[in-house]
């Protein structure tokens, strides 16, 4: 399983990990003056590789270089990838974090505009099972800031040892075969670009329980729990049919990544995409028990609605 490396890298410690597959041969590329003061011993995927640096490390232009190159696909700069990393203090040698320490698969979107910068411009180019070294300049890692809670100051250049364990494409819309509409559900037209239209039955009360259908079965990975699952959507409500929200209302953005079964999304959601396979596109219908409670979420939602959802799941990792 992966969970989502968070997405502003400058305030996070990295977290989470994940087993590398890496093989092939050694030193595929030149290493730089600066990687050339970096070490990395050990081939075994399931632990982390001993690093060591010639401290203090001075890095004025964010490099990289591979240790060991590997054998798959070569990564793409919108890419969503699986990885490892340790990361080294450059100015005293010190292992800052290491994702070895933790379970599960970090996963970077190489299109986030705030991934580190040295991610976005290194990772791209290199083949899936490699392992490389990236001297990042402090501006390129944590920022102006520097990140406190691992002992990186503002200045301090910054050694990422990254294993790149896979690579996929989110995809822009539900692909796979289209499913029969069940009797007595809303039914959906989608609109490029747009909010989906949800049309709700006439005189048919809502479900008492949340009901999971699949309107498109997608031929992708069934999404599993501690995953982060990216996801275009359009909320309504089952009293009117009126749309509360929906991702295609953010052009510069037209989709939302949560982990899935978290707690970070209602339990309607939570329950009724875990198991769904990527591609497919989904229709919710969910009672308050398991949508915002009888609390609601004012102004549009009240405690005692009905909410119905249009889901496309667009990637899983």
């Amino acid at each position: 399983m992966s969970r989502r490396l968070p997405t502003l890298l400058s305030a996070t410690v990295l977290a989470s990990a994940l087993a590398l597959s890496a093989c092939g041969e050694e030193a595929a590329t030149t290493p730089s003056p600066a990687a050339s003061a970096v070490s990395v011993k050990g081939s075994d995927p399931k632990t982390a590789p001993t690093v060591t640096v010639k401290a203090p490390l001075k890095v004025t232009t964010t490099e990289s270089n591979v240790v060991t190159e590997g054998t798959g696909a070569v990564v793409a700069k919108d890419d969503i990838v699986g990885i490892e990393a340790v990361i080294v203090n450059g100015t005293d040698g010190k292992v800052a974090h290491s994702t070895w320490d933790d379970a599960g698969t970090v996963g970077l979107d190489l299109g986030a505009t705030d991934l580190f910068p040295s991610f976005k411009s290194q990772i791209p180019g290199k083949k899936v099972g490699s392992r490389m070294v990236i001297t990042s300049t402090p501006a390129d890692a944590f920022g102006d800031t520097g990140n406190e809670t691992l002992g990186v100051k503002k200045d301090d250049p910054v050694v990422f040892v990254v294993d790149v364990v896979s690579a996929t494409k989110a995809l822009k819309a539900a692909e796979g075969k289209a499913v029969a509409p069940k009797k007595g559900l809303p039914t959906v037209t989608m609109n490029e670009g747009k909010p989906a239209t949800i049309t709700v039955p006439k005189g048919v009360k809502p479900p008492t329980k949340t009901v999971v259908v699949p309107l498109v079965e997608g031929t992708g990975a069934e999404v599993k729990k501690g995953q982060t699952v990216r996801v275009a959507y359009t909320g309504a409500l089952w009293k009117d049919g009126s749309v509360f929200d929906s991702s295609a209302n953010r052009p510069e953005q037209p989709y939302f990544d949560f982990p899935i079964a978290q707690g970070q999304v209602i339990k309607g959601w939570d329950n009724g995409l875990q198991g769904q396979k990527v591609g497919s596109r989904v229709l919710l219908v969910i009672p308050p028990a398991d949508g915002y409670g009888t609390a609601g979420s004012p102004p549009k939602i009240a405690g005692t609605d009905t909410l119905v959802f249009v889901v496309d799941i667009l990637a899983a990792y």
